[in-house]
């Protein structure tokens, strides 16, 4: 499983490679059903200038399209950072199986960095697979936000 992973994770990266191109903050996410990715995204907000354009949302309406269905069960989601609580909430809804992260969120994270949204009471838990290849999905936020420090000067 940890080497699937893995490899799931490296597709999210190349993605929040592409957000940190468009200047967006690099976050990328990728949803695997049957051991194939059936959605895509990475973040968008600031060029999309659309506050639910974050890469986990964009990936998981994709992966509702090409199954044609809402409900994702059977799915799993793979994101570089921890995801907020707009993203653990439609993951929740949409009743996927299971989130890995990479990067941990302190200040938004919505699976054990701020808070944890799936431990309250609800109809469905997701599995949750924290600190997936989080080095280097950290290393990217870091560099991104150093970068931003810097131009600031």
């Amino acid at each position: 499983m940890a080497d699937d992973d893995e490899r799931w994770m490296r597709e999210a990266l190349r993605l929040a490679d592409d957000a940190a191109t468009l200047g967006e903050i690099p976050v990328g996410a990728v949803v695997v059903h049957e051991d194939a990715i059936i959605g895509r995204g990475l973040n968008r907000r600031e060029t999309d200038r659309d506050p639910f354009a974050h890469a986990e949302m964009l990936a998981l309406a994709e992966a509702a399209r090409a199954l044609g269905r809402w409900r994702l069960s059977g799915v799993s989601l793979f994101v570089t950072l921890e995801p907020c609580s707009l993203c653990v909430g439609a993951a929740l809804q949409a009743r996927i199986d299971r989130i890995a992260y990479g990067a941990p969120s302190p200040k938004a994270g919505a699976l054990g960095g701020l808070f944890d949204l799936n431990a309250l009471p609800h109809n469905h838990r997701l599995a949750v697979t924290p600190g997936v290849l989080a080095a280097e999905c950290g290393e990217r936020l870091t560099r991104f936000f150093q970068g931003l420090r810097q131009a600031e000067d």
